[in-house]
């Protein structure tokens, strides 16, 4: 399929309104449920303030920033906050009567969901959702009443509801919390496909969602790993194992790169799976997009132009063996994917006999050695080498677990601690009990290194709140205020019910492979590009796509003849740096993302 960078005209389709400035505010007419709690999802306007905002809504400018921390820094016109709705309206007032007279009753069976009962009635979800004020839309209750409309009944099809649930999805996705996003659920599509498309196991996301794969339904409303926003989604993407001798040899030969002519265009092979056993991959879909509007830039900064060919790999070695014997793909001068390592051997076997180079765009490479092998997922092994400061000097190391403990985050910690002493505190939970039992880790006038252990995100949560609330009690009674940092785990980016304000509170650090803020002037433009375009949000997938293209697009042309070392790559947020790895050929990027999540609730990354 050959793709030119005209293609972009063809997909702009609507432009932003421009924006007036707010003289009066109009609350909201989107509501939604955020764990059971009900929300305005309010777009700002130009000239609207805190005070404003909390005097229309009814609530202190203290409640929108504990739901919003990122407005401590100032409100930004188009930014998206979440509200509490505060009811204003008194009970309905209609006789019981009446209500017989104009709605039939509808009791909520067990698995049921709000597709299966409008499709029942044939009636739309946004007349049920406007009836029934009190009802959150993805979290029905057995036995809830609902009220249905007589003369709504027979008047839509299941495409209006479906259409009409994924509205109320991207109002929930506006406010989702980090590293978190939601999904509607269409007919045919299972637990296992669903982990698939979102890069998790079947076992997380059902613990997600608190259901058993036979619960899924169509039309439910899930929680799924956000590809977006501002979370540490991990990208990296773990290929399966391969049985010794899938490559060819472990003595890999030098390559000698070409720089090609600044006159001729660089003609790119782009590998991906957009579809696998039959279901469309939405993320690299995504990461297409994202890789069209690196090209752009390209040609916009430098003047380069591409002639880009897009290959479906379908997660078929096989099949991928037949791309690399077609024309088209042997003409080219840049490969990008495939995206697993089982893909590999044929590919990097023709990179090795045409001097060709290979990016590898998400995976963490086990078995692949070639020096035409180009990885952008950062090297495992300097993963914390930028905590060296937080283990260093005479601070007091405390490792808190739990009943259940994450075991390969325990190694991880206990091979960085080395030598150093340590104490390690268990939590219990009891129901009722004060956070002073963690009152004791902080009150010791020590610089403190904390690192929690539990791998449950209840466990997690409890913890990280005492932790906080011990902090504020010492500092309220007149104390020397602690002084301490919490060394994160990534996967909590994948826990749904996390308070968030509490990584700030708790100064906590992450090391991430990717990370974009949404209020950096940098991904700001991008996202904007990226909408006109497309008309969405984009992705972490996204993110990478753009990466790759005004990486190595420019490269070509320049700084492949030395391998790509030597320099340090920021195309949008995230830095690569690339380097050989003692005993491989691969040349693998360098560099992890720190994220420090601040008392004064910003973010800085290093």
């Amino acid at each position: 399929m050959k793709t030119s960078l005209c293609i972009l005209a063809l997909l702009v389709a609507f432009a932003a309104a421009p924006v007036r400035a707010a003289d009066t505010i109009e609350k909201s007419q989107t509501v939604v449920y955020i764990n059971g709690s009900k929300f305005y999802v309010h777009t700002v306007q130009a000239g609207q303030t805190l005070y404003s905002l909390a005097r229309e809504y009814g609530v202190s400018e203290q409640v929108i920033l504990e739901y919003n921390p990122e407005a401590a820094d100032g409100l930004r016109t188009d930014q998206t906050l979440k509200i509490p709705f505060r009811a204003e309206a008194p009970a309905d007032s209609r006789s019981e009567r009446k209500l017989r007279r104009t709605f039939d009753t509808h009791s909520v069976s067990q698995g049921e969901t709000l597709y299966a009962i409008s499709r029942r009635y044939e009636i739309s979800v946004a007349t049920i959702i406007e009836d029934n004020p009190n009802l959150d839309p993805a979290q029905l209750r057995i036995g809830e009443k609902i009220l249905i409309r007589k003369r709504a009944m027979g008047k839509a099809d299941e495409h209006t509801s479906l259409d009409e649930l994924e509205a109320y999805k991207e109002s929930l996705n506006r406010v989702a919390g980090e590293g978190l996003a939601y999904h509607v659920v269409h007919p045919g599509e299972t637990v296992y496909s669903l982990a698939r498309r979102f890069g998790t196991t079947e076992t997380e996301l059902c613990d997600l969602n608190g259901i058993r794969p036979g619960e899924l339904r169509a039309g439910a409303i899930i929680k799924v790993p956000a590809g977006d926003g501002d979370g540490e989604q991990e990208m990296i993407v773990a290929g399966d194992t391969i049985e010794a001798g899938g490559f060819a040899n472990d003595r890999a030969e030098e390559i000698t790169f070409r720089a090609l002519s600044k006159r001729d265009p660089v003609r790119i092979a782009l590998l991906l799976p957009l579809t696998a056993k039959g279901e469309t991959n939405v993320n690299y879909l995504e990461f297409y997009q994202g890789f069209l509007l690196g090209l752009r830039h390209v040609k916009n900064e430098y003047g380069y132009s591409a002639d880009l060919t897009l290959f479906n790999t379908d997660r078929d070695p096989q099949k991928v063996a037949e791309i690399v014997a077609s024309d088209p793909f042997r003409d080219a001068d840049l490969i990008v994917g495939p995206i697993y390592e089982e893909e590999l051997p044929e590919v990097l076997a023709h990179a090795g006999r045409r001097s060709v180079p290979v990016v590898s765009p998400l995976a963490n490479l086990a078995q692949a050695n070639s020096d035409a092998l180009f990885q952008l997922a950062p090297s495992p092994a300097r993963k914390y080498e930028k905590t060296a400061d937080l283990f260093g000097g005479q601070k007091k190391i405390t490792l808190i677990s739990t009943e259940h403990t994450d075991k390969e985050f325990e190694r991880e910690m206990l091979a960085l601690i080395g030598e150093r002493p340590y104490d390690r505190h268990t939590y219990t939970y009891e129901r009722g009990a004060r956070a002073s039992n963690l009152t004791q880790l902080l009150e010791n006038g020590e610089d403190n290194l904390l690192v929690i252990l539990a791998e449950d995100e209840v466990d997690v949560d409890r913890i990280l709140a005492s932790i906080a609330s011990a902090n504020t009690n010492l500092v309220s009674r007149g104390r020397t205020a602690p002084r301490f940092t919490i060394l994160g785990n990534a996967r909590w980016n994948r826990y749904a019910n996390l308070d968030r304000t509490m990584f700030f509170k708790n100064r906590i650090v992450f090391l991430s492979t990717y990370h974009a803020k949404r209020d950096s002037e940098t991904i700001k433009n991008f996202d904007s590009e990226y909408i006109k375009a497309f008309g969405a949000l984009p992705t972490l997938y996204s993110y990478r796509g753009y990466d790759v293209a005004a990486i190595f697009a420019p490269g070509m042309f320049a700084d492949i003849e030395y391998d790509m070392e030597g320099r340090r790559y920021t195309p949008l947020q995230t830095t690569y740096v690339f380097r050989q790895e003692e005993g491989r050929h691969n040349h693998v990027n360098q560099n992890w993302v720190r994220v420090n999540y601040n008392p004064d609730f910003s973010i800085t990354l290093e």
